[in-house]
């Protein structure tokens, strides 16, 4: 047997980061995510065109956000127990159908299960194409989740800018022309989900399944430091969801700065984020998981904490920060969650993609009533204490490499 590990470990050694399979799932995960964001972004015109109220809109956004949160650990669950490489062109069909239904749906109605389709699209695109991300690492795991996930980022932000150039002006019909976006993103993924198949084909048979009793074993053990990630994903996304949703609000109110100005600083926020993904993984490969998302989640609470009594000039670093900081953790813990449970990559990064979605339309909506009833200055106030909690990483075990030979081993 230990010969056997050698070999396998030699081999991931010598073996190459698949570069072009971790930028063409990156790509695609800009497309995916910047088809869903244009959802929230058309909000005032689908208000204006259907007459709805504000619970209709958010009957939308509850649709929208269980959808595409729900169901992403029971498509990492199935797909651990049978993987699907061409699943991927399949949840990019499923937005593909969405955005065609939502561009002419005469009726209320058929917005919610357009927009269902489009949340469907996304549960079935993360999980997967976090397990292909991994298979391409070649053991930089952190590298390649920073590389995947940074193209989430960009699509986020890309999309509101879209809607705005193209879909406001031009109606809701354009939103059909963007279905050409999940087309290219169908037929990219229809070629990843071929080389994913030749590679777990050729990785089959030197796999070992563990003894039932070690992955019992293993699977309690990681209990408490699973809950503790929980906290702390609580911790990041509901303080970014803080600056995400309302940090516009929050800089026209209390600096009386123009729409224009406000969304030059949230444009800062989001860069940092961006940033502080791409940085986080292959930081974490070098000094370890849980040293990433202690600073980022820990270490960021001064900043937030400086934030609320900040001017408008010093306003603007700090949210740099805060969000290169938070951002940092995520790619880290995705990793580390998949280093806890061995040979369970698609329930993990579903769990944990899922959970970051529903957490920030929770945390969006909680938030929006206490700044209804108290003001948002006084959001601000609280939410700066919600990194302190990231003291909780203290007792994370340090994984260091052994999550990556446990892996190899099994």
């Amino acid at each position: 047997m230990s010969q056997h590990v050698e070999v396998r470990s030699a081999s991931a050694g010598t073996e190459r980061i698949g570069l072009k399979i971790l930028l063409a799932i990156s790509f695609c995960h800009l497309l995916n995510d910047m088809l869903q964001s244009l959802i929230p972004a058309i909000y005032p015109q689908l208000k204006e065109s259907f007459h709805l109220s504000f619970t209709q809109i958010g009957l939308i956004t509850l649709t929208y956000q269980m959808t595409g949160s729900l169901l992403q650990p029971l498509v990492g669950i199935s797909t651990d127990l049978r993987p699907q490489p061409y699943s991927l062109a399949v949840g990019m069909a499923s937005t593909l159908v969405g955005l065609l239904a939502l561009s002419v749906a005469p009726s209320f109605g058929l917005l919610l299960l357009a927009v269902g389709l489009v949340g469907t699209g996304s549960s079935i695109f993360h999980p997967e194409a976090s397990r292909v991300a991994r298979m391409a690492s070649a053991g930089q795991y952190g590298l390649a989740q920073s590389i995947f996930q940074v193209g989430g980022n960009a699509g986020t932000s890309a999309g509101p800018l879209l809607a705005a150039l193209v879909v406001l002006p031009l109606g809701r019909q354009s939103l059909a022309w963007f279905s050409v976006f999940a087309l290219l993103g169908m037929l990219i993924l229809a070629r990843v989900g071929i080389w994913s198949k030749r590679r777990q084909a050729a990785s089959h048979g030197q796999r070992r399944l563990q003894p039932a009793q070690q992955r019992a074993g293993s699977a309690q053990a990681a209990r408490g430091p699973m809950l503790i990630l929980l906290v702390l994903m609580f911790s990041k996304f509901f303080y970014t969801t803080s600056l995400h949703s309302y940090l516009i609000f929050y800089l026209i109110h209390k600096f009386q700065v123009s729409v224009q100005s406000a969304q030059v600083h949230l444009f800062v926020f989001l860069f940092g984020g961006a940033l502080g993904t791409m940085l986080g993984g292959p930081i974490g490969d070098r000094i370890g998981r849980k040293q990433v998302i202690w600073w980022s989640i820990f270490g960021v609470a001064p900043f937030t904490l400086a934030l609320p009594h900040a001017n408008l000039f010093w306003t603007g670093p700090l949210t740099f920060i805060i969000g290169l900081m938070m951002a940092s953790a995520f790619p880290a813990i995705v990793v580390y969650g998949q280093e806890l449970f061995p040979g369970k990559v698609g329930t993990v990064s579903g769990m944990f993609f899922g959970l970051a979605f529903g957490l920030a339309g929770i945390g969006a909506a909680l938030l929006g009533n206490v700044a209804d009833a108290r003001g948002i200055d006084f959001v601000y106030q609280v939410c700066a204490w919600l990194p302190l909690l990231g003291l909780a990483a203290v007792f994370l075990p340090d994984l260091g490499h052994n999550g990556q030979q446990e892996e190899r081993e099994a």
